[in-house]
């Protein structure tokens, strides 16, 4: 027997998101993504050529980048720069710290693309399943 939270949880799972959807006069209701395609045929301008990846929320997911990756880097870099100085014992020279920060850094700019590729797959596919009808939930 599922507990008050859950099934307010179920509950507002399965509720409609009015956040994305606009009523007409007629009192039909529209998804925000139906209104942009009707607006984009009747202009005669062409749809995004690729259906854009979002997550639960409706946000729009980012294909995966060197350059995000990139910025990525450019934060964790001197916090790992830092991490290293602050852990390592006082018989290690300022070059081996630095040296140890890099080598890090080198595992670490793959290892940020790769999760980035695994992720952006992942709600691919989950998109796929749920706009071909697998929406059902366990």
């Amino acid at each position: 027997m599922p507990s008050r939270k859950q099934r307010r949880r179920r509950e507002k799972l399965q509720r409609h998101e009015y956040e994305y959807v606009i009523e007409t006069e007629e009192g039909e209701e529209i998804a925000v993504e139906r209104l942009a395609e009707r607006e984009n045929a009747g202009t005669g301008k062409g749809g995004k050529s690729g259906k854009q990846v979002v997550d639960r929320r409706g946000r729009p997911i980012p294909k995966p980048s060197l350059q995000r990756v990139a910025k990525r880097t450019a934060i964790f870099g001197p916090i790992i720069l830092v991490l290293v100085f602050v852990t390592s014992g006082k018989e290690v020279t300022t070059a081996n710290k630095i040296f140890n920060a890099l080598l890090l850094l080198v595992f670490f700019i793959p290892f940020s693309y790769l999760v980035d590729v695994f992720m952006y797959r992942a709600f691919q596919r989950r998109q796929a399943k749920q706009q071909s009808g697998g929406t059902a939930r366990r």
